[in-house]
């Protein structure tokens, strides 16, 4: 039982890794990207569906290690649970401001960048800093 849960939050401090490496490359697209229709195919294909699995391996460890510990819910439970629905809010947000953009308007994607900035900014440091918890508990 105790080498499951230590596999458990091996995997789980993995995904909150994994989750802030792929933050960081939104950011880095975001950044760097130029043009509107290039950035919208690479997030539909590539950096969404990987958000969103590994975002789901971070919860599902979660579960089980939750479960693991007879769905005890501590202090650092829901505060876990409470910014991954934060999470979950933030990156709708900028997922469907994302697919409301028209290709054809010039400017469009200037008015979008510090917008999802901001967001993928605040994801980031929620992230690293429940991390950063987690590793020193």
């Amino acid at each position: 039982m105790n080498e499951m849960y230590t596999m458990g939050l091996s995997l789980h401090s993995f995904g909150s890794v994994a989750i802030l490496v792929v933050i960081f490359m939104n950011l880095f697209l975001l950044i760097s990207t130029k043009e509107l229709k290039k950035y919208k195919r690479i997030n539909a294909i590539f950096l969404i569906p990987l958000t969103w699995t590994i975002f789901g391996l971070v919860i599902f460890t979660g579960t089980i290690m939750m479960a693991a510990k007879h769905l005890e819910f501590t202090f650092e439970n829901i505060v876990m649970i409470f910014l991954s629905l934060v999470f979950i809010v933030l990156e709708r947000k900028r997922i469907k401001a994302l697919s409301f953009l028209n290709d054809s308007k010039e400017r469009v994607f200037d008015g979008y960048r510090p917008f999802a900035r901001r967001i993928l900014q605040v994801e980031f440091i929620l992230v690293l800093l429940i991390a950063f918890w987690m590793w020193m508990l």
